[in-house]
């Protein structure tokens, strides 16, 4: 009776022992697998890189038509301050974006694979820092908001108002952009 007591101790203990390298080998695997986000760190940075790209042949593109509208034998547009102002709009709107891309990009590397020490050590903005997924959120959300006021206000020059009516939409829309930036900076203590 003994000798089964024995026996069955010992085998809860090799099941034990089992388990615990099972165990450990799948946790281990399981942790590994947060590397997986190296690849939307990786991506969103080569795509960030592509929007700051293209942005800024936008705005070479512009500084060349100003030159050609007053240096040059261009001949003189009459939208011509519409269509620099709406290029330069897209352009901002491009380098908000491509900021949105770098954000996300900062966050998931620091949540799930390891702090960035260079950006600890640096004396530069604290914006890429992030210490939660909460946070993360709310930056992005700050950044795509921005993106969306700016969307706005490019839609709103291209748009041809008919009457009272539709300049009043404009202004209740202005008024509600404004409204909802200021309730989003309420809460920020900087």
């Amino acid at each position: 009776m003994m000798k089964e007591q024995h026996t069955e101790a010992e085998h809860l203990a090799m099941d034990k022992a089992h388990q615990s390298w099972i165990e450990t080998v799948f946790e281990n695997t399981l942790w590994g697998t947060r590397f997986f986000v190296l690849l939307a760190v990786i991506f969103s940075m080569i795509g960030g890189i592509a929007l700051f790209i293209v942005a800024s042949v936008d705005v070479t593109h512009v500084v060349g038509m100003v030159f050609n509208n007053y240096f040059g034998s261009g001949a003189h547009a009459a939208d011509f301050h519409e269509k620099i102002v709406a290029d330069l709009i897209g352009a901002v709107d491009l380098y908000l974006i491509a900021i949105v891309l770098f954000i996300f990009g900062f966050g998931l590397y620091e949540l799930f694979i390891s702090k960035i020490d260079v950006a600890e050590r640096s004396a530069a903005s604290k914006i890429l820092e992030i210490h939660s997924l909460d946070e993360l959120k709310d930056k992005l959300a700050k950044v795509i908001i921005m993106v969306l006021i700016v969307g706005f206000f490019k839609r709103a020059m291209h748009t041809t108002y008919s009457g009272a009516l539709d300049m009043l939409a404009l202004a209740g829309a202005i008024l509600g952009l404004a409204l909802a930036f200021y309730f989003m900076h309420k809460g920020d203590s900087h």
